[in-house]
């Protein structure tokens, strides 16, 4: 009975924890300081003045817990987890809570952006327990690591309901708890394995077709995005959507990606002063946000809308762009080329209290105060400063309604006006904000997330011929290469007051070769893919299981946790595997890898038999698999004007491709005996056949083209 009450709990607070912003708790006096005062992440500094005896996760915590055969709290949350900043106030600042934690369990406080390895394990035991999962992560745990209960947000009282009692339960009946730990420690082991797919491999059209006619059903036609709320931005779905769109001309999808695209660009979940995406949108029509902005998801969206741009030439797509982009190096860019991690939600607002949205948000008498009065209709109608836009407090967050182009036809303006007067109305927007509090920052940096956005800024420079986005990110990869990575290939996860730490995992393994991959591929530097093929090379000596065809998640480098993980589904950042299997696809192309190719045609077929109950989670793996069934070109480029002439190329929407290119002679199997000093060919080919060589760039786009 006691379990069942506990497990209640658990999904109650689900419901009550699925909103993720982030809070400044404000401390006038620091009366505590514990161990996490020595830690340099901005989520457990916040927490190193609380009456709770946090420690980190490391070798000396975990063997604290065994000696005073205690049990262990595990708090896991980030510096932008609205929630979490919620439950610190309630609980963690309260000193008879402290006490009741302090006196019953060793607690320990742990950054999930910094140790997603740790979160991924207790994650799951929590999900098991309550079919649900969120942040704040709250596990208790044996001193030797297995769970015994967890939950996501609690109230304060039912946090110390559940303490007392799980604490008392382990003085009194400790074998109750720990064969409950063994069974739930077996479940996770289980849900970590993966098996090999032994049956013939089997890649078709077929197959895509019938998936999709079962997404479809949660399309949300109306508005974009899945029929329900929250709604999160996607951009593994909706890349993979536009590219199977574009290879089969299914105008039916398409418009439902443009629908979506659209909505969001135009919706409050993108911030229409100064650009930046906030990470969900609370309502169906992506209107009101959380509003932290988190790198992972501007970075993935420069990406998505720069392809968006490519194959329908939607103005507001490459304004969407521009605007990401330009958050992103205002607000989120060291001067050494590295990107921050987010921005808070929440702001002090006029009464000097944390308020989620304060910076963003707007009364109508500020609004009045900034917008000339000649334009102020206008610029009502432009923002949705009437009922569209009306939030809670009397206080209004900023909505178009209409792209450029359409309200130009509604209100009868040219559109040479209109953007002037938008940008103005930007610029002192801009200007106002300058004097509010802003948001905190979380200035740690980490490399899975500057791929993400590197790779955001190669592919705006493929769409637009911008070289400002080039610089950028060559500036960025150099960074990471001069600074995250060793000779040998290893890499670190974290890079903050000039110092490296944190060993990577296989996500920032993954990311950064497809980031190093698409930069060869614009600037045609070959030490960009040689950089690439040596992480992954260290990834097969220390991630690799041969037993699945499938990577861990951390290197056998590591101390080993209660169980190794094996990521597969996709979530708003692709799954590790998903991304290694389609760099090994493009890696058995540049090298002729026959290995690689093998290695990567298995992995897809490990997870298709997964993919129809839920296809939302395997949208990257469904991107590599249109590579197995539609024709996948490979693209070789030599001579003197090769860059050039790649320039030409990379305007074009072609997803189904690669591109290798060199003006001089080159020994990378693409290219080898290919250049000729007196011209630059471009050679087509696909499944080992090539057409014949041509100067023309126009030509080769008109072979990429599936007819």
């Amino acid at each position: 009975m006691f379990l069942k009450k506990l497990l209640f709990f658990c999904v109650i607070s689900f419901f009550i924890s699925c909103n993720n912003s982030l809070t400044k708790n404000k401390l006038k006096e620091h009366k505590y300081t514990n161990s996490l005062i020595h830690e340099t992440s901005p989520y457990l500094l916040q927490h190193a003045h609380n009456p709770v005896k946090w420690y980190p996760w490391n070798d000396k915590t975990l063997e604290l817990a065994k000696k005073e055969n205690k049990l262990i709290l595990i708090s896991i949350g980030y510096s932008s987890c609205h929630w979490c900043h919620v439950m610190e106030k309630e609980s963690f600042e309260n000193e008879e809570v402290a006490k009741l934690m302090n006196d019953n369990f060793i607690n320990i406080k742990i950054d999930r952006e910094e140790r997603p390895d740790i979160d991924k394990i207790y994650m799951t035991a929590v999900q098991l327990m309550t079919g649900s999962g969120g942040w704040p992560l709250n596990c208790i745990a044996l001193p030797n690591g297995e769970p015994v209960f967890g939950g996501t947000y609690f109230p304060k009282e039912q946090w110390t309901n559940a303490l007392e009692q799980i604490s008392d339960l382990y003085k009194k009946n400790p074998e109750e708890l720990i064969n409950y730990a063994n069974k739930l420690t077996q479940g996770i082991k289980e849900n970590s394995l993966i098996t090999l797919n032994k049956n013939k491999q089997d890649f078709n059209k077929i197959y895509i077709k019938d998936l999709l006619s079962n997404w479809e059903k949660y399309f949300d036609l109306s508005f974009g995005g899945t029929n329900k709320a929250p709604k999160f931005p996607m951009p593994n779905n909706y890349n993979f959507l536009l590219q199977y769109a574009y290879i089969t001309k299914d105008q039916k999808l398409l418009s439902y990606v443009n629908t979506t695209l659209t909505k969001m660009a135009l919706g409050g979940i993108f911030d229409q002063s100064e650009g930046g995406f906030s990470r969900y949108s609370t309502d169906k029509k992506w209107h009101i946000p959380h509003f932290e902005k988190m790198l992972y998801d501007n970075g993935q969206l420069a990406s998505l809308y720069s392809n968006a741009y490519m194959a329908t030439k939607k103005p507001v797509y490459k304004e969407t762009v521009y605007q990401t982009l330009a958050f992103i190096e205002n607000e989120l860019t060291d001067k050494n080329g590295g990107f921050y991690a987010s921005l808070d939600a929440d702001s002090y607002n006029e009464h000097n209290e944390l308020e989620e949205g304060a910076y963003y948000v707007w009364t109508k008498e500020e609004l009045t105060t900034i917008i000339p009065k000649s334009d102020f209709n206008l610029f009502s109608n432009y923002f949705g400063i009437n009922s569209t836009g009306l939030w809670e407090h009397k206080k209004y967050h900023l909505i178009r309604k209409y792209t450029n182009e359409d309200f130009v036809k509604k209100y009868n303006i040219t559109l040479a006006l209109l953007n002037q007067k938008v940008k103005e109305w930007r610029t002192l927007l801009s200007s106002y904000r300058s004097n509010k509090p802003k948001p905190r920052l979380d200035d740690k940096i980490l490399t899975s997330w500057n791929a993400l956005t590197l790779k955001g800024y190669i592919d705006a420079y493929k769409a637009f011929n911008d070289p400002h986005f080039l610089n950028i990110a060559l500036k960025n990869a150099n960074f990471i290469k001069n600074n995250l990575i060793e000779s040998d290939g290893k890499v670190f996860r974290n890079y903050k007051n000039g110092k490296a730490s944190i060993n990577a995992y296989l996500e920032d393994y993954t990311t950064l070769t497809e980031a190093y991959l698409t930069l060869y591929q614009v600037t045609f530097d070959l030490q960009w893919l040689s950089l690439s093929k040596k992480l992954t090379d260290y990834t097969f000596t220390h991630f690799y299981d041969k037993n699945s065809s499938f990577f861990y998640y951390t290197s056998n480098l590591e101390k080993e946790l209660i169980t190794k993980k094996i990521e597969t589904n996709d979530n708003v950042i692709a799954s590790s595997n998903s991304i290694m299997a389609k760099n090994l696809f493009l890696l058995s192309h540049f090298y002729e890898n026959k290995e690689y190719l093998k290695i990567s045609k298995q992995m897809l077929h490990n997870v298709t038999p997964d993919m129809t109950d839920y296809p939302s989670a395997h949208a990257n793996w469904l991107t590599l698999y249109l590579n197995y069934t539609y024709p996948f070109y490979e693209v070789a480029i030599s001579g003197t004007d090769a860059l050039e002439k790649s320039i030409q190329l990379n305007k074009v929407y072609l997803p189904n491709k690669l591109v290798a290119g060199s003006s001089k002679k080159s020994n990378l199997p693409l290219l080898k005996n290919r250049f000729l000093t007196e011209d630059t060919y471009l050679y087509v080919c696909v499944n080992n056949t090539c057409n014949l060589p041509t100067n023309n760039t126009e030509i080769a786009i008109n072979q990429l083209k599936i007819k």
